[in-house]
């Protein structure tokens, strides 16, 4: 495969990655209320499902597959370059929903791309290299977001540095636009993954890859969802739950929930706590590399110990840290504040990394195996949903008090980590084996996904229970 398009997808993802959370502190400069936010969140998180499942429905066409990427790529530019221009913060909510639909909805497409006329073997290291490049990416926009604040205004002037940023990015999804229509490849159209076993076999591969540092503040996966979701047959997946998986499934959309509410409001509770623009961009960098930095070491405890236990420590510790970020926030001064809220939030991003290690694998170990897949994309779908749910809610209890908020959603999050703790079957007589998924969401910037068999790995657990 010539990854020279992969260099343009990375320059594309550098524009995505500032986008996340450039486009919430426009808002809040705008004068957003937090149920705006929320909204905002909200939009961004549920429009991706059913757009990747239109454009993974017209990719199956093997010759729209590069007209896609390209029309998502210039679409973001065309986004970046006229956001800016309003000041009506609903229409910036519309305008905002368009470029996540465009980017969440091409993620099965590359996909596609990546795989095309490749053998299974090379599946695993293709898609691992995939995420490397779109980690560092996000990770470069979150970057260019905390540096720009400093050097922007001796570039451009104070008065239109935010615009200028937007402006910047959008300059780099239109690069990549140019770079991508020269390097994109061209599959063959009998390259086209069709059967049901290629497809599941990309859906277990995705449930065990990790796609970047923007799994920390953005869990949901449309990519994970389309594939996972394609042979899904809802009467039997039914037939087949039990008691256990079904309390697990209720636990993780309360604390998906959680996540959401938390994150939602916060730009504006980062914003009022008189942080600049560039520090709230080092904070969320913070959160997002602390996760990345300890999947590797979380991976490896947790093949050794109870998954139950630490998934529920882990969410126990979270729900704690939520609102604890207010008081770090408000200790001294502010350059004091901004490192103890730093200190709070890479904690958070810690407590990620062990959620996202362990919960597919929890899912995994509970379904019986001739639903497996199914399970894992009734789980991914759950986060869009609850995510979408709890984004309304966080901004909507914001208006009572971003302690409130906070604590609310530290409140799902915890008693989702009781429902966790309750589930004495993923303890009873089992330390936790490697998992098929030592990660879920995210991976170390630069760190591929190994090229082993997932079939593999799932008969090992079987074996081993």
């Amino acid at each position: 495969m010539n990854e020279r398009w992969l260099y343009a997808w990375g320059l594309g993802s550098v524009a995505f990655g500032g986008a996340s959370l450039l486009v919430p502190l426009y808002l809040v400069q705008l004068g957003a209320t937090p149920v705006q936010l929320g909204v905002l969140a909200a939009t961004a998180a549920v429009i991706g499902a059913p757009g990747a499942i239109l454009f993974g429905r017209l990719a199956n066409r093997v010759t729209r597959r590069r007209p896609l990427v390209l029309v998502t790529l210039a679409a973001v530019a065309v986004m970046l370059a006229v956001i800016p221009l309003s000041t009506d913060i609903t229409a910036v909510i519309v305008a905002n929903a368009a470029l996540w639909l465009v980017v969440s909805a091409v993620s099965p497409v590359l996909t596609m791309l990546v795989v095309d006329d490749a053998p299974e073997s090379a599946w695993s290291q293709r898609i691992g290299l995939l995420n490397k490049y779109q980690g560092y990416g996000w990770a470069g926009g979150l970057v260019l977001g905390t540096v720009w604040p400093l050097v922007g205004p001796q570039i451009v002037g104070g008065d239109v540095v935010t615009r200028a940023l937007f402006w910047l990015l959008a300059a780099c999804a239109l690069v990549a636009t140019v770079g991508a229509a020269g390097s994109l490849p061209r599959p063959a159209p009998d390259a086209h993954v069709t059967s049901e076993h290629r497809i599941r076999r990309i859906a277990r591969i995705l449930s065990s890859s990790r796609s970047g540092v923007k799994g920390s503040t953005f869990v949901f996966s449309p990519n994970r969802l389309y594939w996972s979701t394609r042979t899904i047959r809802p009467r039997r997946l039914v037939d087949r739950f039990d008691p256990a998986l079904a309390t697990y499934f209720a636990a993780a959309g309360l604390f998906f929930a959680g996540f959401s509410a938390f994150w939602a409001p916060l730009p504006l509770f980062l914003t009022d706590a008189a942080f600049a623009s560039g520090e709230v961009f080092a904070l969320y960098l913070a959160s997002s590399l602390a996760s990345a930095v300890l999947y590797e070491s979380v991976g490896r405890v947790a093949s050794r110990h109870d998954v139950r236990l630490l998934q529920s420590s882990a969410l126990a510790v979270r729900g704690v840290l939520f609102p604890v970020v207010t008081l770090a926030a408000a200790v001294g001064a502010v350059s004091v504040g901004l490192v103890t809220t730093g200190v709070v939030l890479a904690g958070i991003g810690a407590t990620w990394a062990v959620i996202a290690v362990v919960g597919t694998a929890i899912v995994t170990r509970l379904a019986p195996p001739s639903v497996r897949g199914e399970a894992l994309g009734l789980h991914t779908a759950l986060s869009a949903v609850a995510g979408g749910v709890g984004s309304v809610l966080g901004g909507w209890v914001a208006g009572f008090g971003y302690l409130v908020a906070f604590g609310v959603a530290g409140g799902l999050v915890f008693v989702g980590g009781l429902l966790v703790f309750s589930i004495r079957l993923l303890s009873d007589g089992a330390r936790a084996t490697k998992s098929p998924t030592e990660a879920v969401s995210e991976t170390p910037v630069g760190e591929t996904v190994p090229a082993v068999s997932r079939e593999e790995l799932v008969e090992t657990e079987l074996r081993a229970k």
